[in-house]
Formats: C-alpha cells, sequence, structure tokens
C-alpha cells in the first residue's frame, strides 16, 4: 500500500473513530439528561412550598392583627402554628438569606452576631408575649414581620427549585431538629419546639414522598427503610400530641424521651443522605 493510501486510510479510521466517539458521547450525555430529569419533581415541590408560604403568609396577618389589638392569647395560639408553615418550607424560604433571619432569627443568633438591636421576627415577638405576657411596644415589630413575609411570598415566585436544593433540603431540615430544635432553643420562650419539629419532618417527609418514586426505582431497600424511618418519628411525635391537636410544652419531656428522638432522627437522616443515588 503506498503512502498516499496509506495516508487515507488512516484519515478514514481517525474520522470514523471520532464519530463513533462523539455519537458514544451524545449517547452519554442524552442518557445522563434522562437519569437525572427531575423537572416534575422540582415543580411539585416548587408548588408544594408556594402553598406553604401562602399559608404563612395568611396566617402571619391574623398573628399580626392579635399582636396589634393586644390580643396576647390569640396570638400565644396562633404563634405555633403558623410558623409550622415556615418550618415546612424552610429549604425555599432559607434561599433568601438577608430575609430569613429578619423573619426567624434568635436572640442568641443576634447576639453572636453583636446585632442585637437590628433583631426582629417571630421570635422578638415570642420574648414579649411568654416572658412579658404582653404585646407593648410590639406594633412596629408585628408590621415589619409583615412587611417582610410578603416580601419573601414574592420572592418564592423566582426560586429555581433544583434537584440539590430539594435533596440537602431534606437534610438540612433534620439537622435543625437534632441540632438546635432538640435542645429546646428554637422555642425558648414559649416551649413549643415541638410544632416546630413536626413541620421540619413533614417538610423532609413531602420531599422524600416527591423523590420516593425515583429512589425505589434506584434501591427499593432505601425507599422502605427510609419510609420506616419517618413512620417511626411520627408515631414517636404522636405521643406529645394534645387532644387540640397541638403538642405539649416541649419542657415536660425528658431528657431520656429527647434522647429518644434525638437517635430517631439521626437514623432518618442517614436514610434521606443516601437519596442522591437518583442522581448518579
Amino acid at each position: 500500500m503506498n503512502k498516499v493510501a496509506t495516508a487515507i486510510l488512516a484519515s478514514t479510521l481517525i474520522l470514523t473513530a471520532c464519530g463513533k466517539n462523539e455519537d458514544k458521547q451524545e449517547t452519554n450525555n442524552k442518557k445522563e439528561t434522562a437519569k437525572v430529569d427531575l423537572t416534575k419533581e422540582t415543580n411539585a415541590y416548587k408548588k408544594y412550598t408556594t402553598e406553604q408560604l401562602d399559608q404563612f403568609l395568611t396566617g402571619t396577618e391574623s398573628f399580626v392583627s392579635a399582636v396589634k389589638s393586644g390580643d396576647v392569647e390569640k396570638a400565644k395560639e396562633i404563634y405555633p402554628k403558623v410558623r409550622m408553615y415556615y418550618e415546612r418550607s424552610e429549604p425555599v424560604a432559607e434561599s433568601f438569606g438577608e430575609l430569613d433571619p429578619k423573619i426567624d432569627a434568635r436572640l442568641a443568633d443576634m447576639k453572636e452576631e453583636n446585632k442585637e438591636d437590628e433583631w426582629s421576627g417571630y421570635h422578638k415577638i415570642e420574648k414579649s408575649l411568654w416572658e412579658d405576657n404582653s404585646t407593648t411596644d410590639m406594633g412596629p415589630v408585628a408590621d415589619q414581620l409583615l412587611k417582610d413575609t410578603k416580601e419573601l411570598r414574592a420572592k418564592v415566585d423566582t426560586v429555581e427549585v433544583t434537584p440539590k436544593l430539594m435533596l440537602q433540603g431534606s437534610i438540612d431540615l433534620l439537622n435543625e431538629v437534632s441540632s438546635s430544635k432538640i435542645t429546646g432553643e428554637e422555642e425558648i420562650y414559649s416551649h413549643t419546639d415541638l410544632y416546630d419539629f413536626k413541620a421540619n419532618i413533614e417538610g423532609a417527609e413531602k420531599i422524600f414522598e416527591i423523590l420516593k418514586e425515583k429512589v425505589a426505582s434506584k434501591d427499593k431497600k432505601l425507599a422502605e427503610t427510609t419510609q420506616e424511618r419517618f413512620d417511626n418519628v411520627n408515631k414517636l411525635l404522636a405521643k406529645y400530641e394534645t387532644k387540640d391537636g397541638g403538642y405539649v410544652d416541649y419542657t415536660e419531656l425528658s431528657k431520656k424521651e429527647t434522647k429518644v428522638l434525638s437517635e430517631a432522627v439521626d437514623k432518618l437522616g442517614e436514610s434521606l443522605s443516601q437519596m442522591a443515588i437518583i442522581t448518579e
């Protein structure tokens, strides 16, 4: 074979190989895209969090009205229930970093940052309601809370919900329970921590519910174990429900009981941390 023919043959082989590699790469890319296409799931989660924050805004309006009218008992009644909407949707709510602390910061958080004078939101009013049994001077705080809540609701329409936000969000919700809420430091004045606890679990469970089919297709055992662990945590929480559908004062729980809850949440967190297999 002469040099010209050899060169032509070599070129043909190279081009053919490149073409095959490109076809293979394109096929792999298509498979990868198909494998991680969670558009349906992310849309479902955005719809859920939007509905939760709609309810949060409505509830905040009622709460602010009670505070401004000086109705301490009504404000106390509304407080833990309306906050559950926020706690369920925290992965989205917290994505607006400047609003989350204005709405939900604890006094201890503000002191750590030397911003005590800037403290606002639900926990500032909580302190006044339970520690002082009063709404005195809380009118401006309530007005600002409502303003911030309205801004949060408006911004939710612009948020991009991604699989990463959902997967990390489910873990973060449980981390909040096992790190701050289990110690009782979240609701330090009202001791309504179990409402927050339950709402965080419900928010994480909603994410799992939306992704469950995809998880099961990858690892059926993981899906089953995760559901069992959700059921276990919910069963433990049900022990502390009151007749009116609320929860007992968190200070009523013994150290042994909080330890059992903490361990159950940690096990659940282990399962949720493995849900990322759906993007592999």
